[in-house]
């Protein structure tokens, strides 16, 4: 079995056809999918989804592009809704410098806001990280001197320092069909590093699709392309792959409940 540990199924380009999306993922052996959110105004619609199916799940939190628009004050917004059994992480959250879509100070508090009620809830924190290593890597030791949560930095595209920093913590890495690409040399070089029982896969759908399918809408059954470069790259089986991704996924999303 595979889990797709980071989707959006609500989006419009998957929602007009859930049904068939999530069967077609079973399909392919793919027998969890976390869908995440990603701002507060579409949390009912990313509980809705996750509650249509017995194998999906999904997060709350407010992505970084959105700090601006939805601020936080303190984790209290999130811990409300992080009560809700289908909920089992905290997120997306993070930084991301390269579009500079909100002020960096409002991201920075949203972070921490975000790491405080992963904290409190004892929930994984999904971390979004996009051209801000020192900024990312700071933060995150700071909170955790304040007290221990666990994590994972999704879709990870940054330096060995970022994934060096992250594993000490504790963390996990995601890896994307960014792992795919003809391009992300860099990316595998990182990847082969990082130690088996810290990786997990995820499509970042429908963003991202891999390679045979780059270019069009991504899907949840895709992330066996993904998880199949990953064992390439790793010189494991793809059968190695699932399990040891599938485990990891669950020994941090503890409240998830096995298929």
């Amino acid at each position: 079995m595979l889990v797709d540990s980071h989707c959006h199924l609500e989006f419009p380009d998957l929602v007009s056809e859930i049904d068939a999306v999530v069967a077609r993922a079973q399909e392919a052996g793919v027998g969890v999918c976390v869908s995440i959110s990603t701002k507060l105004e579409t949390f009912p619609r990313v509980r809705e989804v996750a509650a249509r199916f017995d194998n999906v799940w999904c997060s709350v939190g407010v992505h970084p592009h959105e700090a601006e628009a939805e601020t936080l004050a303190d984790a209290e917004p999130l811990i409300a809704r992080a009560g809700d059994p289908k909920v089992v992480g905290i997120g997306e959250t993070g930084l991301d410098y390269f579009y500079d879509h909100a002020p960096r100070e409002q991201q920075a508090a949203n972070f921490r806001a975000h790491i405080d009620a992963a904290r409190r809830t004892g929930l994984p924190l999904i971390v979004h990280a996009r051209d801000a290593d020192d900024d990312t890597i700071a933060i995150l030791r700071e909170e955790m001197a304040k007290g221990a949560f666990t994590g994972v930095l999704h879709c990870f595209t940054g330096t060995k320092r970022l994934a060096d920093a992250a594993l000490a913590l504790g963390f996990y890495i995601s890896v994307s069909g960014i792992v795919t690409f003809k391009k992300a040399e860099e990316l595998r070089a990182v990847l082969k590093d990082v130690p088996l029982d810290r990786l997990l896969v995820e499509t970042d759908a429908p963003y991202l699709a891999p390679i045979p399918h780059r270019g069009k809408r991504n899907e949840p059954s895709f992330v066996v392309h993904t998880a199949a470069a990953l064992a390439a790259l790793k010189g494991v089986t793809a059968n190695e792959i699932a399990n040891v991704t599938t485990e990891n996924f669950f020994r941090l999303f503890t409240k998830v409940t096995r298929p």
